[in-house]
């Protein structure tokens, strides 16, 4: 097996081998990877934090060793606390790094990708947050616009926004809407609900394909056009903007 890891700031993961193609996700810098297929100029991918799948291309990521692949993956996780910042290696050459970034083998500002060290001077993340603070790492993301396949402040999708407040949080979701809600406790209903719990709306079809964090008062911080604060009832997110429901309730889960 082979094994890589994303050593610029923010890659995209794409569906095919083709950079016309769709982008499904986005693999942020310091994420490593199990490489499943390798061809001339594109890999296909499992990414470490969340088995998501897609394809890379082999100018845009390192490889590394399974030795420190599997040293990596058993250290304790930090992450990157500032909505931009940079690291710079031994040459004094910059990187940007966009919040929730990992920083392998972290220590006293320095990490390390094989044999380069890299200086961060940024705030790190590295310790689990109570739920009372989801909802204020949400805000973090508040206005940063809709993109589908984003996980970053300067796009970010609605399952890549619940994703990386719950990873700044210290805790690990599914990549997607769907996939998400089969994680958590059930609650029957919106009165149950804490803020921090995640809530999920389905299409005329009964599929999953939007999801939010609840906040206090029947409020609802979710990824639609831009990163947004709505209203939530029983049948779903009210929009004050347009005055009527955009997403209908399918489910609210508890995940911690």
């Amino acid at each position: 097996m082979l094994y890589g890891i994303c050593n610029l700031s923010i890659v995209p993961l794409r569906a095919t081998t083709s950079d016309a193609s769709e982008m499904i996700s986005q693999v942020l810098f310091g994420e490593t990877f199990e490489v499943l297929e390798r061809e001339k100029e594109w890999s296909k991918i499992r990414l470490t934090f969340d088995n998501y799948e897609g394809f890379i291309d082999n100018k845009q990521y390192t490889k590394i060793t399974e030795d420190f692949f599997s040293k990596l993956k058993n250290e304790k996780q930090y992450f990157s606390g500032e909505i931009i910042d940079f690291i710079t290696n031994e040459k004094n050459e910059l990187t940007t790094i966009p919040l929730g970034s990992n920083l392998p083998f972290y220590n006293n500002c320095k990490l390390q990708i094989n044999t380069q060290t890299y200086l961060y001077e940024g705030s790190v993340l590295s310790e689990k947050k109570s739920k009372n603070e989801i909802a204020q790492t949400a805000f973090t993301y508040l206005n940063a616009p809709f993109l589908w396949g984003g996980k970053t402040p300067f796009g970010i999708d609605c399952s890549g926004f619940t994703q990386m407040v719950y990873k700044l949080c210290g805790y690990n979701l599914f990549r997607d809407a769907k996939e998400q809600a089969t994680q958590g406790e059930v609650l029957s209903f919106i009165e149950e609900s804490e803020a921090g719990d995640l809530a999920f709306f389905d299409n005329e079809e009964g599929e999953i394909i939007h999801v939010g964090i609840i906040l206090k008062d029947y409020h609802i911080i979710h990824a639609h056009g831009k990163v947004r604060i709505d209203t939530l009832d029983h049948s779903g997110i009210f929009n004050a903007d347009i005055q009527k429901h955009t997403h209908k309730l399918r489910i609210i889960k508890k995940m911690i």
